[in-house]
């Protein structure tokens, strides 16, 4: 288990309901993402809301390592605060930069909960192999950001933050006002973003 490598040990395929069927029941250990994943998500599908992609574990090919189900999306500078527009547009050429940014979102994603912890990594390796996969010279878009409205809780946005992903909003503040969300109702989740020009150069 110790030497389980995500990139060698998986093959990637769309989450189908046939693959779904032919695979063993896939758990991440949350009750929502595993409700989206055998139900909602092949729905979500056939709306173009979104398309998920699977794991399969070489050495087993009925066991699901990890399911995402992403979109595209954009990253609209004329909804961010001064101090959230200026830290995203830092590294973009005063010539380049827009009122909207292309950007790919992370809709819903899973990790088996067997190859969570024990030192794998798998959760880590599979976003790498996610932001890999957006800078490819064959993609028929280009993406300059990665999005996720992940659970504001601490270990899913310490997960994001170990990853390289950044607050789109710089205070919970900001971004309950971008939402119109009165400022006594705690945020549910939060956007992050990663620029993937940091991994083209």
């Amino acid at each position: 288990m110790a030497d389980f490598i995500f990139v060698e040990k998986t093959f990637m395929v769309p989450y189908t309901k046939e693959v779904a069927d032919f695979c063993d029941p896939f758990s991440c250990g949350d009750d929502d993402l595993d409700d989206f994943f055998s139900k909602d998500v092949f729905l979500y599908e056939s709306e173009l809301l979104g398309k998920s992609y699977c794991w399969i574990n070489r050495d087993n090919p009925h066991e699901i390592v990890a399911i995402a189900t992403l979109s595209y999306d954009g990253i609209k500078t004329y909804t961010l605060d001064n101090p959230s527009k200026n830290a995203l547009q830092r590294k973009i050429p005063q010539q380049k930069r827009h009122r909207s940014y292309p950007a790919v979102l992370i809709g819903r994603l899973g990790v088996n909960k067997k190859f969570q912890g024990h030192g794998l990594k798998a959760g880590s390796q599979l976003m790498d192999a996610l932001k890999y996969w957006f800078i490819d010279e064959n993609n028929k878009a280009a993406c300059r950001y990665m999005l996720v409205d992940a659970y504001n809780s601490e270990p899913t946005i310490n997960y994001y933050t170990k990853n390289g992903f950044k607050p789109l909003y710089k205070t919970e503040v900001g971004e309950k006002e971008a939402f119109g969300i009165p400022h006594d109702i705690p945020l549910k989740s939060r956007i992050y973003f990663f620029d993937l020009k940091l991994i083209t150069t």
